[in-house]
């Protein structure tokens, strides 16, 4: 990723390789550290696709490993910084971005959207915040009608389609996740906040600086290495079967109207689309490699951490939970939202509680953890219906408290 700056700046011990049953992790990890590397192992099928992790913990990049396949077409097998699409997992990278700016005091993050951007506030929104639209409390969900590709890698033109549009449900009063249309909101507020790009904000003061192998806009020439993604045949048959008889809503929100495919992916199209990757649409086009990610997340919790107290406490307050808009009531219990970040909940365990961050489609995972000061990286290219970093976190768990 020439564009971030940072290319080469990793660790200079010798690697190690470590060979499962089925495969071979390369990269580096401390003593100690080895049954995470094992239990990374097993997420990964060379013959499919392939995998990085990276840990940070306590200031110290403990795990940064690899395996398989970055390109199965090709058989470009994975190397130490191939950055792969991060999916829903570059809405923590973006909100971590917002929190920054509000800790510099060039956003409000209580603020009334409407007062930064007028045109938002038609049809009963003018009271929506931002800190509501971060937290998918603003009740745009899916554009209100067909959306082609064109239109949607337009981000202003898709965020002014927005704007005009009347929520689902009035002022701020519910919540219900935002697959696609958080990216041009959150990128619409923060270009009328402070006249610059997200996707430039967040790679020279935190990417940069962080020598973190992470982009919210890949150019075309970054967006060659990335890693090809494919799907699990369940995942391929829930996305092409199941996710139309969730209803029209769903099926709009999950595919922005229908500009990207079900599945999310395909032949060169969706986000194995370069210039889908390239329009900066910070919920779900981000590239990063595991090490880029986990030194993202662990700033946020380091000694000298990326964010003061205050916009910490004010990223990680739960601003939306329980059920949501148009879910059973009776479900089991759902996720819980800060600004733009996901918490620990039962419906996505993380590290401990405390942890918060972000995961994305098939696998991606990036998150922090104060208890332990854990900053974590999981990508892959070959997405699953599984946790796949279940088996990971486990591990980690017994590990910490070993040492």
């Amino acid at each position: 990723m020439s564009g971030s700056g940072v290319s080469g700046c990793r660790r200079a011990e010798p690697e190690h390789t470590m060979t499962s049953e089925t495969t071979t992790v390369r990269g580096h990890f401390d003593d100690g550290w080895e049954a995470v590397v094992n239990a990374f192992a097993g997420t990964v099928d060379p013959a499919v696709g392939g995998a990085a992790l990276a840990i940070r913990h306590e200031d110290r990049d403990v795990v940064d490993v690899y395996a398989g396949t970055a390109d199965t077409r090709t058989g470009r097998t994975w190397a130490a910084d191939t950055p792969a699409v991060l999916f829903s997992s570059t809405k923590g990278l973006a909100a971590v971005t917002v929190a920054l700016l509000v800790d510099r005091g060039r956003l409000d993050i209580e603020a009334e959207v409407a007062g930064i951007w007028p045109e938002f506030g038609v049809h009963g929104k003018s009271g929506i915040t931002i800190g509501d639209v971060l937290s998918h409390r603003a009740g745009l969900v899916a554009p209100d009608a067909p959306l082609s590709t064109d239109e949607l890698i337009d981000n202003r033109a898709f965020a002014a389609r927005l704007a005009a549009q009347p929520p689902l449900w009035p002022g701020a009063s519910a919540h219900l996740y935002h697959p696609v249309t958080w990216g041009p909101l959150v990128s619409e507020i923060v270009r009328r906040a402070t006249g610059e790009e997200i996707s430039d904000i967040f790679l020279r003061e935190i990417a940069a600086p962080l020598a973190a192998h992470a982009t919210l806009a890949p150019t075309e020439s970054e967006a060659r290495d990335v890693a090809y993604v494919t799907l699990s045949p369940e995942l391929e048959l829930f996305s092409t079967q199941t996710v139309p008889l969730l209803g029209e809503l769903a099926a709009a929100s999950l595919t922005a109207g229908g500009a990207l495919p079900p599945t999310l992916v395909g032949d060169g199209i969706g986000l194995n689309d370069a210039r889908v990757l390239g329009s900066g649409l910070v919920s779900s086009g981000g590239v990063a490699s595991a090490l880029g990610l986990a030194r993202i997340w662990a700033a946020t919790v380091a000694r000298v951490p990326l964010l003061s107290a205050g916009a910490l406490a004010s990223l990680l307050r739960v601003r939306s939970h329980g059920t949501a808009f148009g879910e059973n009531p009776d479900a089991s219990e759902g996720h819980e939202w800060g600004a733009g970040v996901q918490l620990a909940s039962a419906a996505l365990p993380l590290l401990t509680r405390r942890s918060f961050g972000h995961d994305g489609a098939g696998g991606q995972c990036g998150f922090a953890d104060p208890e332990w000061g854990i900053g974590f990286g999981y990508v892959t290219n070959r997405l699953s219906h599984l946790h796949l970093v279940g088996p990971i976190l486990d591990a980690m768990r017994s590990t910490l408290e070993r040492h």
